[in-house]
């Protein structure tokens, strides 16, 4: 495993309707809901250091902080970019910040993964 900080991604979404709060049970506004955004966050944290994880290996999300900002009406395009900041032997933390096409802060935090082997993973999960 060669995880470095520095490492980064972006992910791009035009908010569409199974998007929204409303879809998600998140609330019941037609807007990009807070679990959305959380998931695009995710996302692209593991397309960040996916390709640098060593055979067997993955990340598995432990931590979250997340402020939502600001509303996305569906058609609104949003762009999430992940950098990895600290890399503490199996612990991995990332900084993200979503913003949609006119520059607005739509949401920012922090995530933590920690890098395990898969099928170890799975085979406590299945316990």
């Amino acid at each position: 495993m060669e995880l470095k900080p520095g490492l980064r991604a972006e992910l791009v979404i035009v908010v569409g309707e199974t998007d929204t709060a409303a879809a998600l049970g998140s609330g019941d506004v037609g807007v990009l809901g807070t679990p959305r955004l959380l998931a695009l966050a995710e996302a692209a944290t593991v397309k960040a250091v996916g390709p640098h994880l060593g055979e067997g290996e993955t990340s598995v999300g432990t931590r979250v902080e997340l402020e939502h900002r600001a509303p996305s009406p569906v058609g609104a395009r949003v762009t999430v970019e992940a950098e990895l900041r600290e890399v503490d032997g199996p612990r991995l933390a990332f900084g993200f910040e979503a913003a949609d096409e006119r520059g607005t802060t739509v949401g920012k935090g922090r995530i933590e993964r920690i890098v395990v082997d898969r099928e170890r993973f799975l085979a406590r999960a299945k316990r």
